[in-house]
């Protein structure tokens, strides 16, 4: 798969599990990979995987990644042939900067994407707005084998801003597996955020 910004070959759950295997720190996968992970299937292809940390965890996460290319997003310079800057070995990471591609070489495709998520003490804190969080044993739940994930009503409050095509058909999809416990916080957090979304109907 191609992008403006190079080749992307993904690396599918299992692989990303394992090299991870030997990290102390929490991370879970994202975006749609995690609904299908909640779901115990895959539900369709996906254009890239997503990685989530916490903030406070970055330099053990930047020291699992030695040699590769390691570039965080700043959308600011789009639209700039080339949006990123390298995100150095024990370099901290800009409060702004949410999202950064990896690869192994800079001439292979990119294998990954992480994001980073604040925290407050035990908290994880949305950057859509610090009315929205929750205590971290919340963030995620972890497959039969072994894979963390994003909990799926945190992934679609996410999704929910864009609207695009996959996203709503990963709304769709998701929907009937949410308990009401789960239900209940995207409804509140997305008539917080999201007055008047066109899930909010469906939720309720």
């Amino acid at each position: 798969m191609a992008n403006q910004f190079g080749p992307r070959q993904p690396w599918q759950p299992a692989e990303v599990a394992k090299f991870f295997s030997t990290l102390t720190v929490p991370w879970w996968i994202a975006g749609g990979w995690a609904l299908d992970l909640f779901l115990g299937v895959q539900t369709r292809e996906h254009e890239d995987i997503d990685i989530l940390f916490l903030r406070r965890d970055q330099h053990e996460i930047r020291a699992q990644f030695q040699g590769w290319d390691v570039q965080e997003a700043h959308p600011e310079l789009l639209p700039s042939s080339w949006p990123f800057q390298e995100w150095k070995q024990d370099m901290p990471l800009s409060a702004s900067v949410h999202d950064i591609w990896c690869r192994p070489h800079e001439s292979d495709p990119w294998a990954l994407q992480l994001m980073v998520i604040d925290t407050d003490h035990n908290q994880w804190i949305s950057r859509r707005t610090a009315q929205i969080r929750g205590s971290l044993s919340t963030l995620g739940s972890v497959t039969k084998d072994g894979i963390p994930y994003l909990a799926p009503e945190i992934q679609l409050f996410y999704k929910a801003k864009g609207l695009r095509p996959k996203d709503e058909v990963d709304f769709a999809r998701t929907l009937p597996a949410l308990d009401g416990k789960r239900r209940e916080w995207l409804a509140q957090s997305l008539a917080l955020v999201h007055p008047g979304h066109a899930w909010l109907t469906k939720l309720t």
